[in-house]
């Protein structure tokens, strides 16, 4: 056994259907009804959709007419996202009061890393518990949250009691609650991947932990060697603070199908300063930009080109952006267009891997 592998204690915090509570929170009229943030028009998308909702098979990411045929009581409400963007600024700064190491994933998710923490409670539990019952308290919304001895346990754990409830999975349980659990439970594992590890006989951690590394790495490439070693507990990846971002993005989905470049043209304009205005806000630039194209028929296509320098000017993104169009002939009708820039000047080459030939080691007998 090796005893390299660091000691951590890892929260992962998980707000409960976040822009819908935050609508049924500012709008108590809403409370107790199946809401679905986005829009509900024919050509709309379901941003995110309340627990009652959820009921009906409402979910983000679903069309808004498939999500009115699933749930004809739904109400529908327009995102607004500068309040959600104020609400979590809210959660993280109660975070914040706990431990520096602070790893947002996105507006209503993050990891902490308690391990040491400002409170010098040696209970990560009862740490999780306290910042929960704080949220709940100061901001008005419930979260759940997974503890466990790295990122990935703590992600997988977040989920088991929602919503408003939390999971430990304490070190001597980190490898009997991988095994047991449904492999579509992997955070990381897609919808693709599972499919294709049922027609191998993968349908648990357990069946997964009963593979090779070279069984694995033959089947699912260089993902093979990360399944290898999360269904032995072992994620080496810290909390880091300061995420780099390693694209930044904006696109528009149109009331009507656009045949002509000529009518995109317009679009492309508003998107490329909108690009433009996140970048220089951001305050970073980058060298590709890639232009993204869904067609009628719900066909992705994506051109890029990289420049041999870092832009943020909204001109030089949207003349660039032109010429991707103009690249080659359009297949269909586009109903989207997107732009997005990434190889940013905030990139770094990453320096550390996951080791090739390590265990377990005393994470495992470490208190929760």
């Amino acid at each position: 056994m090796s005893d390299n592998l660091p000691i951590r204690k890892i929260i992962h915090v998980d707000m409960d259907a976040f822009y819908a509570s935050v609508e049924q929170m500012d709008h108590p009229e809403l409370k107790g009804k199946p809401i679905a943030v986005g829009g509900g028009g024919t050509r709309g998308v379901v941003s995110a959709a309340s627990y009652e909702a959820r009921k009906f098979g409402v979910r983000s990411a679903l069309s808004g007419a498939q999500a009115r045929r699933n749930c004809p009581e739904l109400i529908f409400v327009k995102p607004r996202f500068d309040r959600y963007h104020e609400i979590s600024k809210q959660i993280r700064k109660i975070f914040h009061e706990y431990t520096d190491l602070v790893e947002p994933l996105s507006l209503d998710e993050a990891y902490l890393d308690v391990t040491e923490n400002k409170k010098g409670n040696p209970s990560a539990s009862m740490l999780a518990k306290e910042i929960r019952e704080r949220i709940f308290k100061e901001v008005g919304l419930t979260a759940s949250a997974g503890i466990s001895i790295n990122k990935f346990v703590a992600k997988v754990a977040s989920d088991y009691n929602k919503p408003n409830g939390q999971k430990t999975v304490n070190p001597e349980e980190v490898v009997p609650f991988l095994e047991a659990l449904d492999i579509r439970k992997f955070y990381g594992v897609g919808k693709v991947t599972a499919e294709k590890m049922y027609q191998l006989g993968i349908f648990t951690g357990k069946d997964l932990k009963s593979k090779t590394l070279e069984y694995l790495d033959s089947n699912f490439g260089k993902s093979g060697r990360f399944y290898y070693y999360i269904v032995r507990g072992i994620h080496t990846s810290e909390v880091k603070p300061q995420r780099t971002r390693k694209s930044l993005a904006a696109e528009r989905t149109f009331s009507e199908n656009l045949s002509s470049e000529i009518f995109m043209l317009e679009k492309l304009d508003h998107i490329a300063k909108e690009v433009s205005k996140r970048l220089i806000k951001s305050k970073v630039s980058g060298k590709t930009v890639t232009l993204k194209i869904k067609y009628s028929d719900f066909t992705l296509q994506t051109r890029s080109k990289t420049l041999p320098y870092f832009i943020s000017d909204k001109d030089i993104i949207l003349e660039t952006a032109k010429n991707l169009l103009y690249q080659e002939k359009l297949n269909n009708s586009v109903r989207l267009l997107g732009i997005s820039m990434s190889n940013l000047n905030t990139e770094k080459k990453a320096t550390s891997k996951v080791p090739k030939n390590q265990e377990v080691s005393v994470q495992l007998q470490f208190d929760f």
